[in-house]
């Protein structure tokens, strides 16, 4: 077995799995685990500028392609700040690894008020991970992370938390390496594919609604194929957006909040076909069968039980079994060459549905008509005007981050997205604070591609500190500040339901352009929309430093 310490087991093991980009925050727990980043070959350390943003840089380095993002902080306060960032990646769906620290072994437990101790901070992440661990014996690094990858790659993907002592860090062992695992989301089983099948053959109007699965299991192409076989509408959940093209004449967006009317209209169809998503956000209130697609048994059924017809396998494979199967259903006691016989042709309609569903471009047209009647009576202005600007600004396969701020919350309707993977947000954990390191780290992962966050001016100031980052790395993405002066949704809140009587809501802020220069990003300030594309236009097409676009933005009427 080769001598070497355990902090070189847990480099060398992440570095064999695939990790090639740690964003961290150093400390005296951890230098073991950092001395080796610089020994090994294709390894690379990201220093942030507060803890919070090493996981939202893992979150959008993992969901915008670049593998596994992984994040390394110190315990306790390291690791507790990092925690509103590994819950969104947690809600998001997000396979990011988390290493901490700990404190010394003999201490673990005691509760004595060490240095950074927390007693015991496992029980703190354990809500927001799909599995946690702490190794103690440098001989036992390389299993746990081979574990930990497993875990990342396999059924749901979810943070994952490794935590090491100091002495288990700096620890000499003979240590055996381990091989990287092949690792593999299964489809569902035939049987249950047919099972599908023969519901959604047999439904007169289906509709398919899709997750953020959908997105992470690369599963894009075969939806849009089933969806065109059965001739159902699209929905997607915010995180789900770009699963279809939002230009395809089935994409019917996402639905705006609880109010939305267009939830009124769900009751036409008879069955669902929910794909990689809780299906929490339909709120059906019509009897309708579910056919719920997910990696994860535990979501199946969750939200509807008396009526979902479960399918447990990865979104991808088991979508492609379904196109499959689709082409060949036919409904019960049809014979062979009757009409509705659907068996080899997938532009044949089952006769269960032969009159509700009119041929193809009977309905483009239709819901074409649905689609416009229902976006042109939520737009707002100027909400509107400025999210053409970003929109048109942005190459198709830009990744656009939403923060939790007016134009964000409005772009989940109307930020139309083309490719999957390239609309991020906060899911349902709804950080403040989460757009501008989420974009950085995005823009890691693909610098080639156009990384664009939006943000409001109090969000913004959770993490601006990572413009230091930013400008140390040459991490060139863009960040668009709408600057109301104020926690704007909080502010029109108690002006609307409060008397105007305004707590905590008015803030005080920085010239964001000058902040921006400070630390050696280019700063710009815009007043109007056709300036903001241009602005937009001319960071993205440069790229050849951070950028942050300051919009000032009075009230406007809620996007909610």
């Amino acid at each position: 077995m080769p001598e070497m310490t355990g902090g070189q087991a847990l480099i060398r093991s992440m570095h064999r799995e695939g990790a090639e980009v740690i964003f961290g925050l150093p400390g005296v727990q951890m230098y073991h685990a950092l001395d080796p980043i610089l020994d090994e070959p294709g390894m690379r350390f990201i220093s942030v500028r507060h803890e919070q943003a090493t996981a939202y840089m893992a979150d959008g380095f993992t969901r915008a392609g670049g593998g596994t993002g992984t994040a390394m902080v110190v315990p306790g306060p390291g690791l507790l700040n990092a925690s509103a960032a590994i819950g969104t990646a947690y809600a998001a769906s997000s396979p990011i690894l988390v290493v901490s620290g700990q404190v010394q072994k003999d201490l673990i437990g005691k509760d004595v008020g060490i240095l950074h101790e927390v007693n015991d901070q496992m029980d703190a992440i354990r809500p927001v991970t799909k599995a946690a661990y702490r190794v103690l014996d440098a001989a036992g690094v390389p299993g746990v992370v081979h574990e930990a990858f497993r875990q990342l790659r396999t059924g749901r993907p979810r943070p994952v938390e490794i935590e090491i002592p100091p002495e288990t860090l700096s620890e000499v062992a003979d240590i055996d390496l381990l091989e990287p695992g092949d690792y593999r989301r299964d489809a569902a089983s035939d049987a249950d594919v047919e099972r599908a099948a023969r519901a959604l053959a047999e439904a007169k109007n289906p509709i398919v609604w899709a997750g953020g699965g959908v997105i992470s299991s690369g599963a894009s192409e075969a939806l849009l194929r089933v969806a065109e076989h059965l001739q159902a509408p699209v929905m997607t959940t915010h995180e789900g957006k770009g699963a279809i093209p939002d230009s395809h004449y089935l994409s019917m967006g996402t639905l705006k909040s609880r109010a939305d009317d267009f939830r009124n209209h769900l009751s036409h169809h008879d069955v669902f076909l929910a794909v990689g998503t809780r299906f929490a956000t339909a709120m059906l209130t019509h009897d309708a069968q579910i056919v719920q697609i997910d990696v994860d048994a535990d979501e199946i059924g969750r939200n509807y039980p008396d009526n979902t017809l479960g399918v447990l396998g990865d979104a991808k494979g088991t979508l492609e079994k379904l196109a499959d199967a689709l082409a060949d259903a036919v409904p019960p006691d049809t014979p062979a060459g009757a009409p509705g016989d659907a068996r080899g042709a997938r532009e044949k309609r089952p006769a269960a549905r032969a009159a509700a569903v009119p041929p193809a471009e009977s309905k483009r047209e239709l819901l074409g008509k649905l689609r416009a009647a229902r976006f042109g009576s939520l737009r707002l202005e100027p909400l509107d005007s400025y999210m053409n600007a970003v929109r048109a600004a942005i190459p198709p396969d830009g990744i656009f981050v939403a923060g939790m701020t007016q134009l964000g919350y409005y772009s989940r309707l109307f930020y139309p997205v083309e490719q999957p993977g390239t609309y991020l947000n906060s899911s349902y954990f709804g950080n403040l604070g989460f757009a501008w390191p989420t974009a950085l780290g995005a823009k890691a992962a693909q610098p080639e591609r156009a990384v664009v966050c939006v943000s409001g001016d109090g969000g913004f100031l959770f993490n601006s500190q990572e413009l230091a980052t930013a400008v140390q790395y040459g991490i060139n993405a863009v960040c668009v500040v709408f600057n109301d002066n104020a926690f704007g949704n909080v502010m029109r809140d108690q002006e609307d339901r409060f008397g105007g009587r305004l707590v905590g809501s008015q803030l005080h802020n920085p010239d964001f352009v000058k902040l921006a220069e400070a630390y050696g990003a280019r700063g710009l300030r815009v007043e109007t929309p056709a300036a903001l594309e241009q602005a937009l236009r001319s960071a993205i097409a440069s790229d050849d430093a951070p950028t942050l676009i300051e919009v000032p933005f009075g009230p406007v009427p809620s996007p909610l």
